[in-house]
């Protein structure tokens, strides 16, 4: 069963093996310093360097150390822009931070600025799989962990309870599609293009989700920055609705005039509309995948369980009243087609 990291310091899976000299020290006793430690640390790529009461004021590479001459300043060889972490941030938001980062392993920081310990890039990497591994359990739903040896009643008490939720405002959906079952009539082409309306919205929503939630993770987030985020997550969505209406419109007038005998004026006003409810419905999902985990935040329900399985069928809802709406307005009771 997978470890769960949530919560947990960084302080907690840091290790002692590292090499650090005092930026006093030359060049000849920083390679007396790193041969006195290679049997214990195994892979090292670089040399900490710190000053007299510990504080890390640099790194230098291996093989720069290696081609420095004997009279050298260690300060003259400094790398010092790179990443660190801090003994008392949390782990999940670490690995996530600084998954990617190269080389062999990254400092660990207390407060006063002094070296710690390393984090290795390979830890790095395996608790960011695995913090993204949950993420992606909760985003499904899945309260807790579940392995294959979990038994059948378990699994489907935690799955059942949301899908049962999930099926009535399923059948919200459908109702209000059958509501609109007049107009698809009538516009039959509109059939063809409402899976993109949907889909486009829902991922739209599910990429503001995915924002929200890696935000709340910051449990002092204050009510302005909540606006804030908001407000962006809004302005996001209304900026990819208008580019990608603007190429639907180009794209499905043309694809009706070549593909489907229409003219040009028909193809061009379904066009039209369908890229209308294209940017509604993207705008109004980037908001919802934002309003619905901060409601459930202050609610004190975890927004990662809560939202996931929520904001799809939600997104589903604000596209189809989109699409199907703009097209009764526009098309029929406006241009009567």
């Amino acid at each position: 069963m997978t470890m769960m990291i949530n919560s947990a310091a960084v302080r907690g899976f840091m290790t002692a093996d590292f090499v650090a000299v005092e930026v006093n020290a030359g060049v000849r006793s920083a390679m007396r310093r790193l041969i006195e430690r290679a049997g214990e640390c195994g892979n090292i790529a670089a040399v900490y360097v710190v000053d007299g009461g510990g504080v890390l004021l640099g790194r230098i590479e291996l093989a720069r150390l290696i081609r420095a001459r004997d009279g050298e300043e260690l300060s003259s060889l400094l790398e010092r822009d790179f990443p660190a972490a801090h003994v008392d941030e949390d782990i999940t938001d670490c690995a996530l931070r600084l998954a990617g980062t190269s080389g062999e392993s990254v400092p660990v920081l207390d407060g006063a600025g002094r070296l710690a310990g390393v984090l290795t890039c390979a830890e790095l990497a395996r608790l960011a799989g695995e913090a993204a591994g949950e993420d992606y359990a909760r985003l499904g739903g899945l309260g807790g962990e579940e392995d294959l040896d979990e038994p059948l009643r378990s699994s489907v008490r935690k799955r059942l309870p949301w899908l049962v939720a999930l099926l009535g405002l399923g059948l919200l959906v459908s109702g209000v599609v059958g509501a609109f079952e007049r107009v698809a009539a009538r516009l039959t082409l509109l059939v063809s293009f409402q899976s993109l309306v949907l889909d486009m919205a829902g991922n739209v929503g599910t990429q503001s989700l995915a924002v929200t939630i890696r935000v709340l993770t910051d449990r002092g987030l204050s009510r302005r920055r909540r606006l804030r985020l908001l407000a962006k997550e809004t302005r996001v969505g209304l900026a990819n609705g208008l580019a990608l209406g603007l190429i639907s419109v180009l794209c499905i007038g043309l694809y009706l005039i070549a593909f489907r005998g229409q003219s040009a004026a028909a193809a061009f006003s379904v066009s039209l509309c369908t890229s209308a409810a294209l940017i509604v419905s993207v705008a109004a999902s980037g908001a919802a995948g934002t309003v619905i985990p901060l409601i459930f935040d202050r609610l004190h329900i975890d927004p990662a369980v809560a939202s996931g399985p929520l904001i799809t069928t939600v997104n589903d809802l604000i596209a189809v009243v989109a699409y199907y709406g703009l097209a009764w307005l526009l098309l029929i009771n406006t241009l009567g087609m």
